[in-house]
């Protein structure tokens, strides 16, 4: 893994497959691939790409700040707003957040963790 300053051209990068569980699949058949290009020694922090095709999820969130870079999405927060997010746009997500990803198109993301 690159450990020292580095650009990346997010819409180019090779992804490898990340299988969702199965119970996360609420409908479609979305399929995800991402790739880590950097992580804490610790292992708390961690960034990377991420990248969804269409369908509905449910997923329970790490303390997340990501860019959507292509494709889109809506986001309902259990118990809290339901947002809308696109090229361009950046998310804030709080660890423990239960949410629902309706994927309306493949959806591209660079994304910084903290656990």
């Amino acid at each position: 893994m690159t450990m020292h300053s580095f650009a990346l051209h997010i819409p180019d990068a090779e992804l490898e497959p990340d299988p969702l569980d199965p119970a996360q699949i609420v409908s479609g058949t979305p399929e995800v691939t991402g790739k880590v290009v950097w992580e804490s020694a610790d292992g708390k922090q961690i960034r990377g790409i991420w990248q969804i095709t269409p369908g509905v999820v449910t997923d329970t969130e790490a303390d997340e700040l990501f860019v959507v870079v292509s494709g889109s999405a809506t986001i309902e927060v259990e118990g809290g707003a339901t947002f809308g997010v696109g090229p361009g746009d950046m998310a804030v997500l709080r660890a423990g957040d239960r949410t629902t990803w309706t994927v309306h198109e493949t959806l591209r993301k660079a994304y910084s963790i903290n656990l």
